[in-house]
């Protein structure tokens, strides 16, 4: 039982068909290494007597031959998503002793496929961050490790990267909303895919730019992030932004065949001051899709270089409208008040304690681009530009392209601090590969290909047309299968 968190979700699924498992087996393994990980304060609230009551219930499904792919699957439930009776807190104080008395629409369809839930994941809070350094519970570790410096595990979905590298689970969701679960995949050596904006339904999640946000899995492989997509996928009458589209069999879409697809290059990806390590990579990853009889494609995507100041204007403004609600009135925390303070000192007060000082930052710049005098000079034009960088990639694939490959992230994880500067931008360039993906609304997937110098695992990513998250699992198995990344971490913790 000692190596059964190492499980893949299909070594998993396939192990307790045969009854060589029980998923009662299957969530002991994963709970004793989560205690075993804890220096790496993955998880924030764990739920062992409601994870093994699960596994006990897939158990008797899977006795009866009802067993869905994902039945039995023990899984880290990201802090963003509404579990119901469960701590739901965006790692954010200001949300502190919330438990829903609701569950959001992909925990409940994980749920009702019979998954296990082992616990919530830590967070960037309310995912505004790119390292796990904002969350009220204290950052999350990255279980790689260069000497004995502490790296990040990447943000937001940081305690999901970590807690999949590390085996604490095995498999996790994430949310996305400028690269939020594929930096962290990219900076963990696990895979990550941020959906077509509307594939996966967003009610349930607590918000952060609901015309950005997207949940999807993060796990240890491509046919994995296919099983549980497919599970977390649906139409959802309660989310007005849900599409209203059958879900593939993405697990079946996993041909390995890519014979005669074009795969586009941008030439504005290749940025000035790129590492080298990073310009290998891609141009390996290149090689790879080539000689499994892709034609590769030059393209342009031109408006790219200004994908970052517009997303830098569009989330702040929907954060600032989205986290209005948060006043310390109908629940979470409430500041103490003073001796005639009012209603307006009540709000000021619990939003100055219950936010922290990255959420305070965008809060601030998105209720000054939504402002009498700079809405149009600053939120319509970053409107304007989100549907020119949209248009860029309507053009490319309507000329024959099926997928774009480009790298994930500008470097490998770094060190917990190295980037709290005085400068915040230093921080927002992490998401520069990825913000474009969320902009456009399309489909993104981060797939560790290589080492860096340093031993540390570097990913590429892989973008696909609207709704074609089949053809673009296709496109990252053939890369993963070519590239043959098997590195893990070794245990520390």
């Amino acid at each position: 039982m000692t190596h059964l968190n190492e499980f893949t979700i299909a070594d998993a699924r396939d192990a307790l068909r045969k009854g060589d498992v029980t998923a009662t087996d299957l969530t002991m393994a994963c709970l004793t290494a989560m205690d075993a990980g804890d220096g790496l304060n993955a998880y924030v609230h764990k739920t062992p007597e409601m994870a093994l009551e699960m596994a006990r219930a897939a158990d008797a499904r899977i006795k009866a031959g009802d067993a869905p792919a994902m039945c039995g699957i023990p899984l880290g439930i990201k802090d963003l998503f509404c579990t119901k009776g469960v701590a739901s807190q965006a790692a954010s104080r200001i949300l502190e002793g919330f438990k829903p008395e609701y569950e959001s629409t992909v925990t409940t369809q994980l749920f009702n496929s019979g998954a296990v839930m082992l616990g919530k994941l830590n967070m960037d809070e309310f995912a505004m961050g790119s390292s796990n350094e904002t969350s009220c519970y204290g950052n999350a570790i990255n279980p790689w490790k260069v000497d004995d410096r502490a790296l990040t595990p990447g943000g937001s979905s940081g305690g999901s990267a970590a807690a999949v590298a590390a085996d604490l689970c095995l498999a996790a969701t994430g949310t996305d909303t400028g690269g939020s679960i594929r930096q962290p995949a990219a900076f963990t050596g696990i895979v990550g895919i941020k959906p077509t904006y509307g594939r996966v339904s967003r009610w349930g999640l607590v918000a952060f730019a609901s015309s950005l946000d997207q949940a999807g899995p993060m796990t240890k492989s491509v046919r994995d992030a296919a099983i549980m997509l497919e599970a977390m996928s649906g139409h959802d009458p309660k989310d007005s932004t849900s599409a209203d589209l059958p879900v593939p069999d993405f697990e079946a879409a996993l041909t390995g065949d890519i014979r005669g697809k074009k795969i586009g290059i941008p030439k504005e990806y290749r940025m000035e001051g790129m590492p080298a390590e990073i310009e290998k990579l891609w141009a390996d990853g290149t090689a790879m899709l080539k000689d499994a009889g892709a034609e590769i494609v030059d393209i342009s995507l031109p408006h790219t270089k200004y994908a970052l100041p517009a997303y830098y204007v569009i989330a702040p403004a929907e954060a600032s409208s989205n986290l209005a609600r948060y006043d310390g009135v109908r629940y979470g925390h409430r500041a103490k008040l003073g001796p005639g303070d009012g209603i307006t000192e009540m709000y000021e007060k619990t939003r100055a304690e219950g936010f922290g000082h990255e959420v305070q930052r965008r809060v601030m710049i998105g209720t000054y681009v939504l402002s009498a005098g700079f809405y149009d000079a600053y939120y319509n034009r970053a409107r304007r530009v989100r549907a020119l960088i949209k248009q860029d990639f309507d053009k490319v694939f309507a000329s024959g392209i099926d997928a774009i490959l480009t790298p994930a992230t500008p470097s490998a994880a770094f060190g917990l601090g190295e980037m709290a500067t005085a400068d915040p931008i230093e921080m927002y360039l992490n998401d520069v590969f990825t913000v474009t993906v969320n902009l456009a609304g399309l489909p993104g997937i981060s797939v560790p290909v290589g080492l860096d110098s340093k031993a540390l695992p570097l990913a590429l990513q892989m973008i696909g047309k609207p709704w074609d998250e089949a053809g673009l699992l296709n496109h990252a198995y053939v890369l993963e299968q070519a590239a043959g990344f098997v590195a893990k971490p070794e245990k520390w913790w």
